[in-house]
């Protein structure tokens, strides 16, 4: 069975969450190697979709997933219903279980019954402590427009660079 690209980066990432339960979240580099590791594929579509293309906050370009949320600069964990997400992002959440080989469809049933029922900070972020202190008395609308440009300009993949 040939699995798409998106799905490889979502099975990866929901792959590293069971093995490590007390993790929020990973670096792009550790799941790229996860995906590497239980898919034996290098397609550099793999490493654009754990990027840009499945993490919902950030603009559609082309994909418009809603698999991966961005926790912080080169950091995700699996989307959880109320994270941010582009308004232009319709996408699906997790693979459909006949897309996937049967031995991973156990993973979208943890998805669905555990994992996306937990509660997600507010922030976004996996440490709200931190950013509490960084961003001191910066008004609350100000400190959403600031995060939102740094979504939209950071950890995009260029499409020419492949």
């Amino acid at each position: 069975m040939n699995i798409l690209v998106a799905d490889e980066a979502w099975l990866a990432t929901a792959l590293l969450h069971r093995e490590h339960p007390d993790a929020a979240d990973f670096s792009l580099g550790e799941i790229r190697d996860r995906a590497l590791q239980e898919f034996h594929d290098n397609r550099p579509g793999v490493w654009q979709h754990i990027v840009s293309h499945c993490v919902a906050s950030n603009r559609p370009s082309p994909a418009q997933y809603r698999m991966l949320h961005g926790t912080a600069r080169g950091r995700r964990r699996l989307y959880r219903p109320g994270d941010p997400v582009h308004p232009e992002r319709k996408g699906k959440i997790h693979p459909e279980k006949r897309d996937i080989p049967d031995r991973y469809r156990n993973l979208v049933d943890w998805y669905l019954g555990d994992y996306s029922r937990q509660r997600t900070p507010v922030s976004g972020s996996s440490r709200p402590s931190v950013w509490l202190r960084f961003v001191g008395l910066i008004p609350a609308y100000d400190l959403k427009k600031m995060s939102e440009a740094i979504r939209s300009a950071c950890e995009q993949v260029d499409p020419n660079e492949w």
